[in-house]
C-alpha cells in the first residue's frame, strides 16, 4: 500500500512542509483572481481587461518559476523556499498599502508570481526524498497545495466585503509568516540533492524534445486549472448574475475538485502510467469545456465545471508522475520550465475567455476554443507516448508510461 510505504520512506516533515509552503503560496498567488470582481469594479474594466488583470500574476509565476527552479538545483529547495517567502511579502505589502492605479496593479500582479513559483521548489523537495515508485504520490501530495486556492476563493470575498480588497492583501501576510516559521524548523533538503552544475548544463534541457512535450501538456492541465480559477468568479457574475460572495463560493466548490484529486492522479499514474491516465483526462476535460460552452443553467454548469476541474487537477498529477522519470538529475530546472509553461497556459486561458467574450459577446466561443486546444494536446500526447515507449522502456522496463 503506497500510503504505508510513505511512512517508512523519505522524510514526512519535509513533505508536509513542502505542502504547506505550496499551499499558502498558491493562496497568495491567486488572490487577484479571487478578489477580481472587487478590483475590476473599482476600475470599471472591460471583459478583456478583467481577463488581463487576473492573469498577470500567472504570467509572473511563469517568469519566476524558471529562476526558482534553477536555484533549487543549485542551493537546494529549503534555502530557495525561504528566499521565495521573504520575496512574497513585497507584493502583499504593496497591495495592502498601495494598488490605487492600473500601473501599480500590474506591478503587484507580476511580483505575486514569486508565490506561484513555489511550485518549482515544493515538488523537487518532495520528489528527492522518495524512490521512483512513490514519486507520483509524493509529488501529488505536495502538489495538492494548490488547495490554497480554496482559502483565497472562500475567505477572500467575505473578508473583502468587510475590509476591502486592500485589507485582504494585508491579512494574507499572517498565514505566510506562520508557514515561514513552521518551514524553517521542519523542512530539510534530501541527501540526494545533486551538486551544483554549471549554468550551461541546466540549459541543456531546452534541447530535448520531451521538455517541450511536457511544457505543452502541462500548459493545458495546470494552465486550464489556474486560468479557470482566476476567471470563473467573473464568469459566474457576468453570465448568471450571482453576488460576489456567491460566485466565490461556487468557484471554491469547483476548485476543490481539482485541488484534492491531484494526488489521486499521481497515484493512478504510478499504477497504470501517466500518459495512459492523461489521455482519458484530456478527453473528459474537452467534453466538459464543450458542455460549458452551451451555457446551461447554473446547476448543470457547476456540475460540469466540477468534473472539468477534477480532470485538470488529476492531469497535473499525471504529468508530474512522468517528469521525474525522464529528468532525474535536473528535476528542479525541468520543474521550473514545465511549471512556467503551465503558468503561461494559465495566463492565456482568462485572456482567451475575456477577449472572445468582448469580440463575440458570448462566453461560448471561449470555452469551445479551449476544448479544441485540449484535443490538440491529446494528439501531441498520443504521438509523444510512442516515442517514450521505445526510449524509456529500453532504459528501464519498470517505468510506467
Amino acid at each position: 500500500m503506497k500510503l504505508s510505504q510513505l511512512k517508512t520512506s523519505g522524510h514526512a516533515p519535509s513533505l508536509f512542509s513542502a505542502f504547506l509552503y505550496f499551499d499558502v503560496s498558491f493562496m497568495i498567488w491567486v488572490l487577484l483572481g479571487a478578489l477580481g470582481v472587487y478590483i475590476t469594479n473599482d476600475f470599471g474594466l472591460s471583459p478583456s481587461e478583467k481577463g488581463l488583470i487576473v492573469a498577470i500574476p500567472i504570467l509572473g509565476g511563469s517568469i519566476f518559476r524558471i529562476l526558482l527552479g534553477m536555484l533549487t538545483d543549485r542551493i537546494g529547495p529549503r534555502k530557495t523556499a525561504i528566499i521565495g517567502m521573504c520575496a512574497t511579502l513585497v507584493p502583499l505589502v504593496l497591495g495592502w498599502q498601495f494598488g490605487n492605479t492600473i500601473g501599480e496593479l500590474y506591478i503587484i500582479g507580476i511580483l505575486l508570481g514569486v508565490a506561484g513559483a513555489s511550485f518549482s521548489v515544493a515538488l523537487p523537495m518532495a520528489s528527492r526524498w522518495y524512490p521512483p515508485h512513490l514519486q507520483g504520490l509524493a509529488m501529488g501530495i505536495a502538489g495538492a497545495g494548490n488547495s490554497g486556492t480554496l482559502l483565497a476563493t472562500l475567505f477572500g470575498p467575505r473578508l473583502a466585503e468587510v475590509y476591502g480588497w486592500h485589507g485582504v492583501m494585508g491579512m494574507a501576510i499572517i498565514p505566510l509568516l506562520l508557514v515561514f516559521l513552521i518551514f524553517i524548523f521542519t523542512a530539510k533538503d534530501a541527501p540526494s540533492q545533486p551538486a551544483p552544475q554549471p549554468l550551461k548544463d541546466y540549459l541543456k534541457v531546452f534541447k530535448y524534445r520531451d521538455t517541450w512535450f511536457f511544457c505543452l501538456l502541462y500548459s493545458v492541465t495546470f494552465g486550464g486549472f489556474v486560468g479557470l480559477t482566476s476567471f470563473l468568479s467573473i464568469f459566474f457574475v457576468d453570465q448568471y448574475g450571482l453576488s460576489k460572495v456567491a460566485a466565490g463560493d461556487f468557484l471554491t466548490l469547483c476548485v476543490a475538485a481539482g485541488s484534492f484529486v491531484r494526488p489521486i492522479g499521481g497515484l493512478l499514474s504510478d499504477k497504470f502510467g501517466g500518459a495512459r491516465i492523461l489521455m482519458f483526462l484530456y478527453i473528459g476535460a474537452a467534453l466538459c469545456m464543450f458542455g460549458v460552452a452551451q451555457l446551461p443553467g447554473l446547476g448543470l454548469a457547476i456540475a460540469i465545471l466540477f468534473i472539468a476541474m477534477a480532470c485538470l487537477g488529476m492531469g497535473n498529477g499525471a504529468v508530474f508522475q512522468l517528469v521525474p522519470q525522464r529528468f532525474q538529475k535536473q528535476i528542479g530546472m525541468i520543474t521550473g520550465i514545465v511549471g512556467a509553461a503551465g503558468g503561461i497556459g494559465g495566463f492565456f486561458v482568462p485572456n482567451l475567455l475575456g477577449t472572445l467574450k468582448s469580440t463575440t459577446n458570448t462566453y461560448a466561443t471561449g470555452f469551445i476554443a479551449f476544448s479544441a486546444i485540449i484535443l490538440v494536446a491529446l494528439t501531441v500526447l498520443v504521438v509523444a507516448q510512442q516515442t517514450w515507449k521505445r526510449t524509456w522502456n529500453a532504459q528501464n522496463e519498470s517505468v510506467k508510461i
